[in-house]
Order: structure tokens, then C-alpha cells, then sequence
């Protein structure tokens, strides 16, 4: 079974060269990731770093079981891979199905939602990411625990706070049944 610091070496190599949107180190956004998920236990550290490595590489769910990855980790990045002619709407709701895959997708959602990340694209890129992420967050954060949602966004992205307390607060404020 392979550590997070093993994990971490496969995918910097699985990513070796890549940038993101922003011309940053890709390696850079799947550990950003990961250290939300830190409080959370090490599969969840390791499918957070892993969690684009089978849409985005020639990795392989079969090649990450062979590379010692748990079954657990390789279900959960399973979860979070986009699927082709899938809608994203329908990849997030299948996403909240599985608590682990959530909290990997809001950790995801997170750091890509970081002011500093979007300032770098153009604005309509910028606000078109921003509505699929507000819309991504509107469906995860009812699956998950509040204070699990604040430990990842407290480290990930802590401009997010307001937003999460105001989501809190229009729950507590709907009528009880």
C-alpha cells in the first residue's frame, strides 16, 4: 500500500510539465487539495491528489490498484472523474452520493473558487467558472457536515467562509417540519 508521500511522487510524476489554467505547476492545485482534507485521514489525502490523474493522464483505475493504490482511494477517485457526454450537474449529484468523493469535490471546488487563482483568467471565463462552481457548491455543501465544509475551507479557501455561513444560516432559517 502506497504512503501519501508515494502517492504525492506518482502523481508529480503523472503530471511532470503540466500547468494549469492559471500557468501554475498542476502539482500545485492537487496538493492545495489535499491539505483540506488533511483532518481527514490519509485516503482521503491520497484521493485528493489523485483526483485528476484518471481524466487528465493515461492512468488507469486497473493501473492505480497495480500501483498499490487502496481500493477505497481508487473508488473514490472513480467518483470525481468527469465521464464523457455526463453533465456536470449529474457528475455532482453523483459525487454527493458518496461522502469521502464529496469532501475530495468541495476541497476541488474550493481551490478553484481562490480570488487569487481567478484573477488571473479573463473576466467571462472568470465569471462562467465562478457560476459553476457557486452552482457545483450549492449541491455539495447540503451532502456534507457544516463543520467538515469549514475545516476544508478554512485552509483551502478561506474566502469562502461568508458564503458558507450564509448557506448555514438560510438552513436554519427554513421552516421545521
Amino acid at each position: 500500500m502506497k504512503s501519501v508521500s508515494e502517492v504525492d511522487l506518482l502523481v508529480g510524476s503523472a503530471h511532470v510539465g503540466w500547468v494549469d489554467k492559471i500557468g501554475v505547476p498542476y502539482i500545485e492545485h492537487v496538493r492545495a487539495v489535499a491539505a483540506g482534507l488533511a483532518p481527514f485521514g490519509d485516503d482521503l489525502v491520497k484521493a485528493s491528489l489523485l483526483h485528476d490523474i484518471l481524466e487528465d493522464t493515461d492512468w488507469t483505475a486497473v493501473r492505480l490498484r497495480g500501483a498499490e493504490i487502496p481500493t477505497r482511494v481508487v473508488e473514490i477517485v472513480e467518483m470525481v472523474t468527469n465521464v464523457p457526454g455526463v453533465p456536470y450537474e449529474e457528475k455532482i449529484a453523483r459525487i454527493t452520493t458518496d461522502p469521502q468523493a464529496t469532501l475530495v469535490k468541495i476541497s476541488d471546488n474550493a481551490h478553484n473558487s481562490r480570488p487569487d487563482r481567478a484573477a488571473h483568467l479573463p473576466p467571462n471565463k472568470r465569471e462562467q467558472l465562478a457560476a459553476k462552481y457557486r452552482s457545483a457548491r450549492a449541491q455539495l455543501w447540503p451532502a456534507a457536515r457544516q463543520e467538515d465544509i469549514e475545516a476544508i475551507v478554512r485552509t483551502v479557501n478561506p474566502s469562502l467562509l461568508t458564503e458558507l455561513s450564509e448557506h448555514v444560516r438560510a438552513l436554519d432559517d427554513r421552516p421545521s417540519a
